[in-house]
């Protein structure tokens, strides 16, 4: 992992693109920490100026978030998905709610559709995981298989432009889901999304989008207002 360069600007690039690739891959999923500075210097075998520019350099494009006292923690996968984040972060769940129903729904009907085998033992493992987890009772685990679940689910459309949007939209629609949860899981809560898979595996896209459209407003806490 260790890198060399004499120029220390192009050097901090390498560095960049090193860090961006740790967490595009995942390697350093969405709200983990990452390693320390002095950490980072050693792994890299860099100076710590360079390793600072660098991580400011994400933190400006979105990717990272610098907590005074606390450490650096990945905040978004992508630049367009931190402009995303802090674009929208604020906004009406509802509004959010109208935007996740519109994009998954779509999704659900192109992925009846087009659905392959490999598509349909996915979105099958998924649900075991999601319902795995949600016995499990942990709040954040389940986020991150449920968030899994609903990629899957556009992934199965094969229009590479609508999963690229929603992974984009990924990190907002997470942080919505985990301030929904809450810090645990309630029974009344529970959505089943068997019926879901079950249309989707049929290539029932009528169904397929019903349910995908109404997950989102399911999720929200205060009721919606009279007259919608």
């Amino acid at each position: 992992m260790a890198l060399s360069s004499p120029r220390r600007s192009a050097l901090a690039d390498q560095v960049i693109t090193q860090l961006r690739h740790q967490i595009t891959s995942g390697e350093w999923p969405v709200g983990s920490r990452i390693p320390t500075e002095p950490e980072l210097v050693e792994q890299l075998g860099v100076a710590r100026n360079t390793v600072r520019e660098a991580v400011r350099a994400l933190a400006h494009n979105g990717l990272l978030d610098i907590r005074q006292g606390s450490g650096t923690y990945v905040l978004a996968t992508s630049e367009l998905a931190g402009v995303m984040h802090r674009r929208f972060a604020a906004s009406d769940p509802r509004h959010v709610a109208e935007v996740r129903s519109t994009l998954e729904s779509s999704a659900a009907r192109l992925a009846a559709e087009r659905r392959t085998e490999r598509d349909v033992r996915q979105l099958e493992t998924l649900l075991a995981r999601r319902e795995e987890a949600w016995a499990a009772g942990g709040a954040e685990h389940f986020v991150t298989v449920d968030a899994a679940f609903h990629q899957a689910v556009v992934a199965a459309s094969h229009n590479d432009v609508l999963t690229g949007l929603y992974a984009d939209l990924g990190d907002l629609l997470r942080d919505w889901l985990r301030d929904d949860v809450g810090r645990e899981l309630r029974p009344e809560n529970h959505m089943d999304h068997g019926r879901l898979v079950d249309a989707i595996r049929a290539g029932d896209g009528d169904v397929a989008a019903a349910e995908a459209a109404s997950y989102p407003f399911m999720c929200l806490r205060s009721p919606a207002p009279a007259g919608e």
